[in-house]
């Protein structure tokens, strides 16, 4: 069970293991682009190849989606990012549970973005968690976890692609030792637990006040998507690349700088804005950016 890109190397890993992968269950296509035409998730486009059947039930907590999931007779569910929380009768079909590829150290980053809250919120560390999955929220018991530094420069997308990797080589790991009888449960510590909610539009909206290095996280965890922005002049700008400066000033005010470089004050240091893109433009670097739009100091952002 899975949607997005984070889950296809799971998928791939566990048709490659040998063992009979029975189907996909993945959430439905969602319209996209500016036509909106459906879109199929990543996961399906995968399955259909490798010539997997996939199910992709508007709602998992009906009697007709568990009868067909329950004709499938499955041993076991491995979940990636599905997106949605299992209820007890799906959980207690298979045999040997329903084991989950999480992107954390849990208990920490319990939820739905937990690789884009960790750089955003100045992680230095993460890494994978293969937990035994209960009707809670990520609240099930670990079996494996793998560490994994986070990059100065690592991304939401970047981490995503390596931390999905690790997930499905550590869930490979997890059901040969199911097979053994090697693993052993490990309940979570509910007190050391933090959250990850799912990403709204407005997690992206820049707050000047903040120190340099705080907004060069939320620039950092919020790709793909909401991406970071902030306005000038009424107009929205995405900043996709930033590092910290020294300077004081005004929250918010652009400053002079080396060429090439929009330099923004913030509450703690001056930001430099290396790649963005306005409403209604192309994502530039910041040099070409400024070659073609005069923003002159004193202008203030936000």
């Amino acid at each position: 069970m899975g949607t997005p890109e984070f889950a296809v190397p799971s998928l791939k890993a566990l048709v490659e293991s040998g063992d009979e992968v029975v189907a996909l269950v993945a959430q439905p296509d969602k319209p996209k682009g500016r036509g909106l035409k459906p879109s199929p998730p990543p996961t399906r486009v995968v399955a259909e190849e490798l010539g997997i059947p996939v199910l992709q039930p508007p709602g998992i907590r009906t009697e007709a989606f568990l009868q067909e999931l329950a004709k499938l007779r499955p041993d076991l569910i491995c979940v990636a990012a599905y997106g949605k929380i299992l209820p007890k009768t799906v959980l207690e079909l298979p045999q040997f549970g329903c084991l989950n590829v999480h992107a954390s150290l849990l208990p920490k980053y319990r939820g739905a973005a937990p690789i884009n809250w960790a750089i955003a919120r100045g992680e230095k560390v993460t890494g994978i968690t293969i937990m035994q999955m209960d009707e809670g929220m990520d609240t099930g018991d670990i079996l494996l976890t793998r560490e994994m530094p986070i990059d100065y420069d690592d991304t939401g997308e970047t981490l995503t692609g390596k931390l999905s990797l690790a997930g499905a080589e550590l869930l490979l790991q997890a059901i040969a030792e199911l097979r053994k009888g090697y693993l052993r449960p490990l309940k979570q510590d509910d007190s050391a637990a933090t959250y990850a909610p799912m990403l709204k539009k407005e997690d992206g909206g820049i707050d000047w006040g903040k120190p340099a290095g705080e907004i060069r996280n939320q620039i950092r965890g919020m790709l793909p998507w909401p991406g970071a922005f902030t306005f000038l002049n009424g107009k929205l700008i995405k900043i996709y690349k930033a590092a910290v400066a020294d300077g004081e000033g005004k929250q918010g005010e652009v400053v002079d700088a080396p060429q090439g470089v929009l330099r923004v004050m913030t509450g703690k240091g001056a930001l430099d804005i290396l790649e963005l893109q306005i409403e209604g433009g192309k994502r530039l670097d910041a040099k070409a950016f400024l070659s073609g739009r005069k923003i002159e100091p004193g202008a203030v952002l936000g």
